[in-house]
Formats: structure tokens, C-alpha cells, sequence
């Protein structure tokens, strides 16, 4: 069974930075999408960023607009992990950071339990 376990989420003011790791349980962790998602209060979750496989000998990273420049995604195929450096933090960015994991082929079927991040303006 796969799990996943975020971690380093905290209470930083604006201008810091964190950065939030997620544990995978996944035999073949290294050919998984991976990526974060967040959710704030009274809103949806939305894509943050992603790393996936292309297949040959590198990861396509993917960042949603908002984060572009601030936030950097990477991965530990050694330790099943995958980080979220989050730096220049705003109120805005605060918001329930969840890992998803997606198999080869398939769209985000396994997701973290969530870590809070509030950042203080």
C-alpha cells in the first residue's frame, strides 16, 4: 500500500522560506509523477508543482504560475523523497500542502495527509 508522509510545514513570516518533504512508500518511486498541491481555507486545492519521468534520463518540472521563481521542486530517487523549497513566502501561500503521487500513465491516485504552512504578514 502506497503512503506518503509530508513533513516541515510551519508558521514563517513573509519573506522566509520552508521547505516541506514528502516520504513515498513506492517501490518504484523513481518512475513516478510527483507532485504538491494546496489548499486554502474556503477554497479548492490547486497545482503547485510537479516533477515527472520523461523517460530517458531526466524530470520535467512544472510550476503554477504563483510560485514561478519562488518555489523549487526535487526529488531523492535514493530516499523515496520529494522536497518543496518554498522561499519569499506570502500570506497568500498559506494554505494545507499536500504530496500526490501518480504511476506512469495514470493522473495523482495517492495523496499525503497534509502539512499547514501560515505564513504571517
Amino acid at each position: 500500500q502506497v503512503q506518503l508522509v509530508e513533513s516541515g510545514g510551519g508558521l514563517v513570516q513573509a519573506g522566509g522560506s520552508l521547505r516541506l518533504s514528502c516520504a513515498a512508500s513506492i517501490r518504484t518511486f523513481r518512475s513516478y509523477a510527483m507532485g504538491w498541491f494546496r489548499q486554502a481555507p474556503g477554497k479548492e486545492r490547486e497545482f503547485v508543482a510537479d516533477s515527472k519521468w520523461s523517460g530517458v534520463l531526466i524530470y520535467y518540472t512544472n510550476y503554477a504560475d504563483s510560485v514561478k521563481g519562488r518555489f523549487t521542486i526535487s526529488r531523492d530517487n535514493a530516499k523515496n523523497t520529494v522536497y518543496l523549497q518554498m522561499n519569499s513566502l506570502k500570506a497568500e501561500d498559506t494554505a494545507v500542502y499536500y504530496c500526490a503521487a501518480g504511476p506512469p500513465g495514470s493522473d495523482y491516485v495517492y495523496w499525503g495527509q497534509g502539512t499547514q504552512v501560515t505564513v504571517s504578514s
